[in-house]
Formats: structure tokens, sequence, C-alpha cells
């Protein structure tokens, strides 16, 4: 489906869709005109909205491309992740949601000068703001390669336009527009998720039936291996992992801090945490099914299989050999042979779209693309509004104008949301040029965020954790993370300095390493000291 196919129908609910985006930002301008209402909506938002925008953040593109890109050339490993989020959530309702809304200002990270000073304060804003930057900027990109398959439309186009509504409708409506569209958003979503499911089963040559059995002969109903290794993606390390990148999103990420603070109270923030969590449970879920039946569904119709892999290998060829003329019969015939290798988990990101451009009816195609679209913006305009809040608490208001007055608080809010969403936009725009570089960006924000969960539980919990406590532990934490992070790859002579572990567990050791050390270091300073 190139742009001159694209239906009229389509481009109508696409155009729609857009208008509808920015005209909520438009819709509650009035009410962000302050700073409170600019950051929490002035306290004042139902329960089930801001848990349907919790359930939305978790709903990134990720979920809409990336899921059913696993199951289909996988299993359904990734979903035991989700299976953790009530532990999580038992966690966050009973503790961090009374502790925020009782204790903590609009920034996430206040707390964290109070208790260990302002270093710890800086090092999670520092890590926090890298890893919103980068995730943007990876987000738009992303949604931009799968808009531009379905539609054919530049990359640079679309990421423009992207960049341009999301950070127009942010800026003008503030938090109560972010939360409201990522309702709605998720709720599109959903609706698209579940029309897909229709139209692969009732596509099936002999009935529904048929999905089941080849999926189910393939093994993609699997959730994996249940040994107790921590060098594989088992069962355990998944729920491990999942455990633990939970509690650092209900725990220690402004993007949910904010939304505990803009409901209208304490009971309706903790009943959002479950709202999202067990909404996004089934969604999930829904989104492995899609994965499973489109490897049955591509396994009966040979031909679409074929032009799938041909499309992929196409699209390697071009990045990979830069020599091959584009189109050339050299190109043609390298990407022909690379398409008969190809494996399913080389081009199962590419599935969800392909089938949505060659099998889905006018006007319902272009649902499913604002679907993604919207996916991938319930991801990017909450990071632009909690950057912009941290901006203003953690730097502005803390170091440069503490007497600030609303108006000049306001306008600076406004001014780092288009700042935040220039720099996204332009991290999207340098992903097409050089990925690798930033990857490498990327990989080392997330080395040091990964401490921020566990200075956060820290403090938290132990009362005698100390400031040089928490310093050595975090300093400790960090090379832990970059050990597991940068070794896996050693050979030869450095073998032997390779981490066993796998690449789920970082988040899991590099918390307990901070915590542990922490309180370690602290209890034998303290006693030092006495």
């Amino acid at each position: 489906m190139m742009l001159a196919e694209l239906r009229t129908p389509d481009l109508a609910v696409l155009v729609i869709y857009f208008v509808l985006l920015v005209g909520a930002g438009f819709y509650f301008r009035k009410r962000s005109a302050s700073v409170e209402g600019f950051t929490v909506a002035n306290r004042s938002l139902p329960g089930w909205v801001c848990g349907l925008s919790i359930f939305g953040t978790y709903l990134s593109s990720n979920t809409f491309i990336g899921v059913p890109g696993k199951a289909y050339g996988g299993n359904w490993n990734g979903f035991v992740f989700s299976l953790s989020l009530p532990i999580a959530a038992f966690i966050a309702v009973k503790w961090f949601v009374p502790f925020y809304r009782k204790n903590a200002g609009l920034s996430a990270y206040e707390h964290l000068e109070k208790r260990f000073g302002p270093w710890a304060r800086m090092y999670a804003v520092a890590c926090y703001l890298l890893t919103q930057i980068s995730r943007v900027g990876t987000i738009m990109f992303g949604v931009a390669v799968g808009l531009s398959a379905l539609t054919g439309w530049e990359l640079e186009t679309i990421i423009i336009v992207s960049g341009i509504a999301v950070t127009l409708y942010t800026l003008l409506g503030g938090i109560e527009a972010v939360i409201w569209t990522d309702a709605i958003q998720s709720v599109i979503l959903t609706l698209g998720a579940i029309f897909v499911v229709v139209l692969i089963l009732t596509g099936m040559p002999e009935g529904a039936g048929q999905a089941f059995t080849h999926a189910n002969e393939a093994e993609k109903f699997s959730l994996g291996d249940m040994g107790l290794s921590f060098a594989s993606s088992t069962v355990w390390v998944m729920l491990l992992y999942g455990i633990f990148i939970n509690l650092t999103n209900f725990g220690i990420d402004q993007n949910f801090v904010q939304r505990y603070h803009a409901a209208d109270s304490e009971k309706a923030a903790g009943r959002s945490v479950w709202m999202g969590a067990l909404l996004y449970m089934p969604v999930a879920l829904m989104f492995f099914f899609i994965g499973s039946i489109l490897f049955s569904y591509y396994q009966e119709h040979p031909a679409l299989l074929e032009d799938l892999r041909l499309a992929k290998a196409t699209e390697l060829v071009e990045e990979e050999s830069p020599g091959l003329a584009k189109g050339s019969p050299e190109a043609a015939a390298e990407a022909k042979r690379l398409a008969g290798e190809m494996k399913p988990a080389k081009y199962g990101d590419n599935v969800l779209p392909h089938f949505i451009a060659n099998r889905i009816p006018a006007g319902l195609a272009g649902l499913l693309i604002a679907a993604l679209f919207a996916a991938a913006m319930s991801s990017i305009d909450t990071s632009l509004n909690s950057s912009s809040t941290i901006a203003l608490q953690d730097f502005y208001r803390r170091w440069f104008r503490p007497s600030a007055t609303e108006a000049e608080s306001l306008r600076f809010l406004r001014i780092m949301t288009v700042v935040f969403g220039l720099i996204g936009t332009s991290v999207a725009l340098a992903m097409m040029g050089v990925k690798s570089i930033l990857d490498a960006w990327w990989k080392i924000s997330g080395v040091f965020a990964g401490g921020m969960l566990g200075l956060f539980l820290l403090g938290f919990i132990s009362r005698r954790a100390t400031n040089a406590g928490a310093a050595i532990g975090a300093t400790i934490g960090v090379l832990v993370i970059l050990w597991m992070t940068f070794t896996p790859d050693m050979d030869g002579d450095l073998g032997w300095f390779r981490s066993p572990f796998h690449a789920n567990m970082i988040t899991v050791i590099g918390t307990l390493s901070i915590f542990l050390v922490g309180l370690g270091a602290s209890r034998i300073l303290g006693r030092k000291r006495g």
C-alpha cells in the first residue's frame, strides 16, 4: 500500500484523527493555564481516566508491532512480563501511591535530595531526562518506519508531522490533554487489535480452529523454558525482569507519578494503577495471540509469506549492501537469496504492518494506521510533559529561580515542552543516518537509569541508609550494570570477564547491587562513626 494507492477512506480517517488530536490540545488549553493545571490537571481527574492513561502508556508502538513480532518469530515468553503487573501494582498501591500523594512534590525526585542530598536528585534527574530523550526519538523513528511501510510516505515527513502534532497538543493542553488523549487512543488501539483478530481467524481456509492447530504445533503458545538458569530468557528470568521494571515504572517514573497527583484522591490514584495493570494484561495477551495466529495465517497463504520475506530481504540488502544499486538485478537476486534463508524471527516485526497493508479493507486500514500512530503518541506526549515538569522543578525552581512567579514558571514549562519536542524529533531524524551511535546512546542511558530504582528503594525502605552509603551503592551498582551490559560479547583472552547473565537480569542485579551495597556501606560507616 503506497501513497498513490492509499484509498480515500483511509486518508479521511487519518486526517480526522490528526485534527481531533490537535483539537484536544485547544480544548484543554484553558485548564492548563497554571503550573498545577499544566502538570497535574489541578489534581481533579477521575481514577478511571488516569487508569486508561496508564494503560495507554504501556500500550506503546512496541506492543502494537513488537509483541506480535515476538510471538510470530518465537513464543509467548514475553507475556510473562505482564504477569508480574499485579505484584508491582499491589506494592505501588500499598506504599508508593500514598508516599507520593502525601510527601512528595511535583517531581518524583525531590525526596531523593531530602534523603541523600543534591547529588542523588541530580543523578536521578539526569538519568530520567536522558532516557526520555532517547525514548521519544526511538519511538518516533520506529513508528515512522512502520507508517512508511504502510503508506509510502517519506520517513522525514512522518517524523516531522508527528513531532509537530504531539508537541502542539501537549503544549496547548498540558497533562489533561495528554491523559484524555491517551485514554481515547488506548481504546482505539484495543478495538483495532480486536478487529485484526477477527479478520485473521475468518481468513483461515478451514476455519478458526486451523489457526490454533498450526500455532500449537509450532509451540507458539509456549511461555518458554521453566528452568532455573539465569543465562537465558526463562520464565523466571522474565518474571523477575517484569517485577523490577514495573516497580521502576510505578515507583520512580515521573510519567506515572504525575498521574498519581492528577487523580482527584489517593483512592482514585490507587484505582488508576490497578486499572492500568489489569487492562494491559488481557490486551497484551491479545497481541501475543495476534502474532501466533498470523504465523498460521501466513503458512496457509504462501504467496503472501513469500512477499513478506522478500520485502524484508530487500530492506536488509538496501541497509547492509550499499554497494548494490537500489532496484538493480544484482540487488534483486541478493534479496531473493536472503528471503529463501530467512527465519521467522528475522521478519516478525514486519508481519502485522504487512498484514494491514495487504488484507485490511478501505477505511479500516486508515483506522489501524491511526491506531499505530496513537500507540506511539501515547508514549511520546507523556515524556514531553513529564520532562518539562522535571526541568521546571529540578532545575529552574531549584537552581536558577527559586522564587519564580506563576507566570514565569508556566512560560518556562511551555518553552521546555517545545524544546524537548524539537530534541526528540531531531533524535528521530538523526537515527535515519547514525542509528548505531544513537543505539549506543540508548544503551548508555539505560546503564545509568538502571540504578534509579535501587536508590529509591534504599531511601524508601531503610531509615539507616546514609548519604555516603547511598553514593557507594550507586557507584558499585552502575559498575555492575556496565559490566553486565558491555561484556557479553567478549571472547578470547577476555572471555573470563564476560557476564554469564541474560540481558533481562541487568535491571534485577543492578537494582539489588545498589540496594544491598548501599545498605551494607551505611551500616559499616555508621558503626565507624559510632
